[in-house]
């Protein structure tokens, strides 16, 4: 009797065991590839070939930023956030490695309706001294201004009204606000969230595949930062905007559909 009982306990274990193994949920990973385009196509750099809503021609040199607190989101409801490197990521167009984001956890399988993210810093991470070493480092933002870093460095060049070359940065960050005499009275935190969605007409379908390395696309359309809601000319709000809490957002306020989400093409 003995016998038939630590049988049929050990016939229990393994059932259990076999229907735990089956409950636990399917995973895989997955690598960003962040581009730049400027209508449609690839940024070509250095090159006065693009033209904005305000009908300013203009050229981008480079482009640098930082986003974090990633989150993707799935149909049906569920949402996964990614904490490697804290959940932060640096892209800059100098530095081709810096446009993938490896993510080795692993993540849970599904179909993806979304990316979100927090363009730049917030303000409990955005701190001086975060960063040590280059390229992060060098995006710091004055303390004087805020401290903490850049959230974008967007520079170029763009014709001004008597058809001369003026070199621009437009630059992101946390803006001040100043009394008459010209004094820093206090810091306006300019950070906010992105949802990236994939085109309405694309009939890619981004998902995370179990036991595979899935790779998806976030794409920066640079001309979005200069239209919709507001429509930017480099005429009004001049070549440097750091200390111009109004331009910054403004600027900001344009981002909120500059990225979208997409197939990665090798």
């Amino acid at each position: 009797m003995k016998k038939v009982f630590l049988f049929f306990t050990s016939l229990m274990m393994i059932l259990l065991i076999s229907n735990c193994k089956e409950d636990e949920p399917e995973k895989g990973k997955i690598t960003f590839h962040f581009n730049e385009f400027v209508d449609y196509q690839p940024l070509l750099t250095d090159s006065m070939k693009y033209t904005n809503e305000a009908g300013n021609e203009y050229l981008i040199t480079e482009v640098q930023y930082f986003i974090s607190n990633l989150k993707i989101h799935y149909q049906g409801g569920d949402t996964y956030s990614v904490t490697q490197e804290n959940g932060i990521h640096y892209v800059d167009s100098d530095i081709p490695e810096s446009h993938a984001w490896e993510i080795l956890e692993d993540i849970p399988a599904g179909t993806i309706d979304s990316i979100s993210f927090t363009f730049g810093l917030d303000e409990e991470t955005n701190q001086s001294g975060l960063f040590t070493d280059p390229p992060e480092s060098l995006m710091f933002w004055p303390d004087e201004l805020g401290g903490g870093y850049h959230y974008m460095k967007l520079n170029g060049k763009w014709l001004n009204t008597n058809a001369m070359i003026e070199p621009f940065n437009f630059h992101l960050g946390i803006g001040q606000t100043y009394d008459t005499t010209g004094q820093v009275t206090g810091f306006v935190q300019n950070y906010f969230r992105v949802n990236c969605y994939l085109a309405i007409y694309s009939s890619f379908i981004a998902q995370v595949r179990a036991n595979e390395m899935n790779h998806l696309g976030i794409n920066m359309n640079i001309e979005s930062w200069f239209k919709t809601p507001h429509t930017w000319d480099f005429n009004q709000w001049g070549g440097m905007i750091m200390q111009n809490q109004e331009a910054m957002k403004t600027a900001c306020e344009n981002g909120f559909d500059v990225f979208g989400i997409g197939p990665y093409d090798k």
